[in-house]
């Protein structure tokens, strides 16, 4: 009987010459949820990061006393590194490796507090992004564990 990796069903045949299907790993769904979240993510506070840049550090009316200060090429910055570290740990975990499950712990919740400092300017928008980042931080906790080893 053979299978193939990846969680798929997949033919089999038995020794009987009839044909069965193997199950699908346990929670691959989720795993490929949450990495499609954390790549998604990262690409919006990229384009956050570009935005910010293109205020060329003039501060919207709107954002007066923002959390990190007066200058949106701060924010730039810190949307930019933000972004790089949720594509980084998207395409790490899409890898099955558990380094990158541990380091999509990390970007879930970078990612849920990057978003409280939007809290005061788009609230509803803001919770959002945190529950994303809660069912996220969920599916990596529930699902991304270590793989069986094949027999």
């Amino acid at each position: 009987m053979t299978t193939a990796d990846m969680g798929r069903s997949v033919p089999v045949t038995t020794s009987d010459d009839s044909t069965a299907y193997a199950e699908e790993e346990q929670g691959l769904g989720w795993l490929f949820f949450a990495g499609t979240v954390l790549g998604l993510a990262g690409f919006m506070r990229i384009i956050d990061s570009i935005w910010a840049f293109g205020y060329d550090g003039e501060l919207p009316e709107g954002l007066q006393g923002g959390v990190l200060g007066d200058d949106l090429t701060t924010y730039a910055w810190v949307w930019l590194v933000v972004g790089a570290v949720l594509i980084m740990s998207s395409i790490m975990l899409l890898g099955r490796s558990q380094f990158a499950r541990w380091v999509g712990f990390f970007a879930a919740t970078v990612g849920a507090l990057s978003a409280v400092t939007w809290m005061p300017y788009y609230p509803i928008w803001s919770l959002t992004y945190i529950g994303i980042a809660v069912v996220t931080f969920y599916a990596l906790a529930a699902h991304g564990g270590r793989e069986e080893s094949a027999r």
